[in-house]
């Protein structure tokens, strides 16, 4: 004969749940091996399209003066003056920054040929490149060599800045974004025919 559960312990649990779901995480969140995989799932959850900048916000580049290496070659950021360009600085042990390469190589995968992408990171070469071919992205990742022009420097990850052709910031995100979104691409589409 099965007996009904105590009726004071199903209650407690529904009063409870939240909190115990709350202890729960923090305790993975401790755990270093589950802290990286429960922050880009987080990340994952609360990204979204990120929105042009008011006409008011946007800045205006005035110097593309920044030595990058690539594959063991210099360049220079000022090959891309002229150009729509989307730039993301990022870094494999950063969550919010996993959270949004996908979204980011769906981008570039779509953009490639009409856009200059820059991965800007200056994590271990060695560790880039494990992580790149172990999620099968094919980012081009840039390495910085000098000081990026002032109004393109950040001390946050990821940070990303889309900038059109008259060299204005047009988009600008701190933290993780869905980049593959109908209100990105309508933003891209635009800057490349102006």
């Amino acid at each position: 004969m099965n007996s009904p559960e105590n009726p004071k312990k199903q209650s407690w649990l529904k009063r409870q749940w939240s909190n115990v779901l709350f202890v729960i995480i923090l305790i993975l969140l401790i755990i270093p091996q589950t802290r990286l995989p429960i922050q880009v799932a987080l990340n994952k959850l609360i990204a979204f399209s990120p929105s042009e900048l008011s006409q008011d916000e946007q800045l205006e580049i005035t110097s593309y003066d920044w030595s990058l290496q690539r594959d063991s070659k210099q360049i220079n950021f000022s090959n891309s003056r002229g150009k729509v360009v989307f730039l993301n600085y990022w870094a494999t042990w950063c969550g919010p920054c996993i959270a949004e390469m996908q979204s980011l190589q769906d981008l570039y995968n779509r953009y490639k040929g009409s856009v200059d992408f820059y991965f800007v990171t200056s994590d271990d070469k060695a560790k880039v490149k494990s992580f790149l071919n172990n999620n099968n992205y094919n980012l081009p990742v840039y390495y910085s060599l000098s000081v990026p022009p002032e109004k393109l420097r950040s001390s946050s990850l990821p940070t990303t800045y889309v900038i059109s052709k008259q060299a204005d910031v047009i988009m600008y995100k701190v933290g993780a974004a869905d980049w593959n979104s109908e209100s990105v691409h309508n933003t891209l589409n635009r800057l490349i025919k102006e």
